[in-house]
């Protein structure tokens, strides 16, 4: 099986999306179909994804007759030709390069020589035409309903029905080919049902005032959907255009795609690094505040690692590229919020079934009205136009609509602080949660360790000699703790040499040999599973100790401490106001773990763990406190992220937590704890706002509609205004979080 990803052009219907995913899915071979109303993507898995495309277009088409599917490569702005795309004229082009017609081009535009117009032209003509038919259509109808009784009644008929007939073509082509393919329960066949009904009644400024009412609806719905996700994509997406290529003396602009690691680029004062590379010339300030969250911007020079999406502050530097466009971190954040946005919450996939049900309730509830009243009261025309009015109202665009935006936004808001949720069930789950469980060394404090001191346990050695043997074993292993080992013996110029064997055992520490010596570097655990005695050794009141066995006798004893973050007590102070109970699992020493539960407030303390026994723990606190929130960052942390409700990764954290959990934390800060907590409140908050609103106002306008109180004006309203107020909504999410310390 493998998968691709497709754009459905002109996707403009998010419960037309849903029923055309429905059929996909049921089509043999295909293992997984996701459309993404938000993104417009279709994810499809199946043995030979493209041989599906023909069927797959032509069953989306029965929906939405303008629907195109092209396969998603490289940018998806709507501009720039891509690679290996040719014009009609059969020349080979590059984004924005010119062809031997000397026409210049963009992204699916031919040249010339063609009679073709790339998507960004033919969506403004198409918008200029809707525009016109609407417009065209609202004069006549204004003329024959301002002078009704001036004008002969063939005239006004005439007027009404040709302003219906401009307004409602679109409407009634769309109705015929659904009816063609099957496809009855559709806004469009609904809305053409209702208004030829009012014309066979009599009613004709009803019907041409309904279809240009509801075309105004269907316009500025559109509008506002289309302004949601490139508000919310322009949050999220920072890769880069085109860059400044350094050739000699020269600086030459290329498409981003086209960099290759090794080449030099120009980065102006005010630009983003575009692609993540290491700085090699100049000096800079860098704001990290796009990609981290962080406000706070960094020194960077020469030898300095360059993440793209900062922003590049003050001077003119170059950069070497270290990845290409689409393994750099802007191309990997767009990826992962993509990716989020196709992970459908419960939530969602509620409504969408709810959808299928309520269509066909309230058709079968207009047939009824329209039937068994006229039967017993003979006023057959009253209670066709109320089921007709029913008809308006029973189309779910706006509950379908409702969901899906207000969790991209949040999705988006959350990208914008650093905060990576990796799918919409993500987000979701994080307001169910009721305990927040921490590692320590890089979550609540910084895992910058520092050595504090270097205590001889054997006369034969020196601190110099201790220092260089520490160094040599921890060669071998990735932990902070052994990081900042190296870096102490670097400043302090002490020599050591690499081991000739190195065995790390997690929660332990390091089994090395060196000039044949064999050497233990670790805790007292190790020191025991070795059946060295390191019981007459007194413990450290705090910070982390470190023991040396030279050929099995303890030789010396290092002291290291890990700072606290300065925001972790806040942060702990935050998540007891929600009312969540908080918990801190270390495989530090008790006394060390129980300072800095003391120090940030933190609840439960279990110390000395193993991986193994982190799992264990979090499943003891899942009982007795409900779901549970793990935040952690090191590669022992995987299997307890992976095993929490909500595993949350710090985002300096090793690829396997990061892999492991269901949101990241880019900006290493506790405080996004909250933020995220908020974020996904405040996404299902207005959800539900959404759809508790559009059921209120629809059945609200059924009720007046059943004792003609309200009419087909009002049941246009119920739906395209309705969906409209509902996506504006959801939009909000994003900008209540886009400004910096807004939790």
């Amino acid at each position: 099986m493998s998968k691709k990803v497709y754009i459905l052009e002109n996707l403009g219907c998010a419960n037309c999306a849903a029923k055309i995913e429905k059929k996909i899915i049921d089509l043999p071979g295909i293992d997984e179909a996701i459309i993404t109303f938000a993104t417009k993507q279709l994810l499809l898995t199946a043995d030979d994804p493209d041989s599906y495309i023909e069927e797959i277009e032509s069953i989306a088409r029965s929906f939405e007759p303008d629907i195109r599917i092209k396969e998603r490569k490289g940018r998806q702005r709507g501009t720039g030709i891509h690679k290996e795309e040719h014009c009609s004229c059969g020349t080979h082009h590059h984004e924005q390069e010119h062809c031997s017609c000397g026409t210049h081009h963009h992204e699916q535009e031919h040249c010339s020589c063609s009679t073709h117009h790339h998507e960004q032209a033919s969506h403004s003509h198409k918008e200029t035409s809707e525009l016109a038919a609407i417009l065209a259509g609202a004069v006549l109808f204004l003329i024959g309903l301002i002078f009704p009784k001036s004008l002969p009644h063939l005239v006004s008929l005439a007027l009404f029905i040709t302003s219906y007939l401009i307004l409602g073509w679109p409407v009634l082509k769309n109705a015929a080919a659904g009816i063609q393919s099957r496809q009855i329960f559709d806004e469009n066949f609904l809305m053409s049902i209702a208004t030829i009904g009012a014309f066979l009644i009599g009613e004709y400024p009803e019907a041409a005032g309904v279809m240009l009412f509801f075309r105004i609806g269907e316009y500025f719905e559109h509008r506002a959907v289309e302004t949601s996700r490139k508000a919310i994509m322009e949050a999220i997406d920072m890769r880069p255009e085109t860059v400044n290529l350094v050739t000699g003396d020269s600086t030459t602009p290329i498409p981003a795609e086209d960099a290759v690691p090794g080449q030099i680029l120009l980065v102006r004062a005010g630009d983003r690094i575009p692609l993540d590379g290491t700085l090699v010339e100049g000096t800079s300030r860098i704001d990290t505040s796009a990609v981290t969250g962080e406000p706070v911007p960094v020194f960077v020079s020469p030898g300095d690692s360059l993440i793209s999406g900062c922003l590049n502050l003050s001077g003119m530097i170059k950069i070497r590229v270290d990845k290409p466009l689409e393994e750099s971190m802007v191309s990997r954040i767009l990826e992962c919020v993509e990716n989020a946005a196709a992970g459908k919450p419960q939530m969602e996939r509620f409504i969408t079934r709810f959808s299928r049900i309520y269509t066909p309730f309230v058709v079968i509830t207009a047939l009824l009205t329209a039937i068994l009243p006229s039967i017993l009261t003979g006023e057959w025309s009253y209670w066709i136009y109320t089921a007709l009015t029913f008809l308006v109202i029973s189309c779910p665009c706006a509950l379908v609509l409702s969901v899906p935006l207000a969790f991209f936004s949040g999705i988006g808001a959350g990208s914008s602080h650093g905060i990576l949720f990796k799918s919409g069930l993500s987000l979701e789950a994080i307001q169910n949660i009721k305990a927040v469980v921490m590692d320590k060394t890089g979550t609540i404090t910084k895992g910058s360790f520092e050595v504090v001191e270097i205590i001889p346990l054997d006369s034969d050695y020196s601190r110099t000699e201790l220092l260089s043997l520490f160094a040599s074993c921890e060669t071998a292993s990735s932990h902070p703790i052994a990081g900042s080992i190296l870096d102490y013996a670097k400043i302090e110029n002490i020599p050591y040499e690499k081991p000739d064997f190195a065995e790390e055992t997690p929660g332990q520490g390091i089994h090395a040999r060196i000039s044949q010596c064999e050497l233990l570097c670790g805790n007292r655990k190790l020191m025991e599973h070795f059946h060295i005695d390191a019981d007459s050794i007194p413990e450290s009141s705090y910070g982390t100790e470190v023991l040396l066995a030279v050929n099995g006798k303890l030789a010396g004893l290092l002291s290291i401490e890990d700072q606290l973050k300065p925001e972790s007590a806040q942060a702990i102070r935050m998540l007891h106001q929600l009312g969540l109970h908080t918990a801190m699992l270390t495989g530090d020493n008790e006394a060390n773990a129980q300072i800095i539960g003391q120090k940030t407030g933190i609840q439960t303390v279990y110390s000395q763990l193993l991986p193994e026994d982190k799992l264990h723990f979090l499943q003891k606190i899942r009982k007795e406190k409900g779901a549970v929130m793990f935040v952690g960052d090191g590669m022992n942390d995987a299997p307890v992220l992976a095993g929490a409700d909500v595993g949350a990764a710090m985002g300096n954290g090793s690829d396997a937590a990061i892999e492991a959990a269901d949101l990241v934390f880019m900006n290493k800060d506790l405080l996004s704890v909250h933020k995220a907590i908020a974020i996904s409140k405040a996404s299902i908050r207005t959800a539900k706002q959404n759809i508790i609103f559009a059921l209120i106002v629809k059945a609200f306008v059924l009720i007046l509609g059943f004792f003609q109180y309200a009419n087909m004006w009002f049941a246009v309203f119920a739906d395209s205004g309705v969906a409209m107020i509902c996506v504006l909504n959801s939009v909000r999410v994003l900008y209540r979080f886009k400004k910096r310390n807004t939790v």
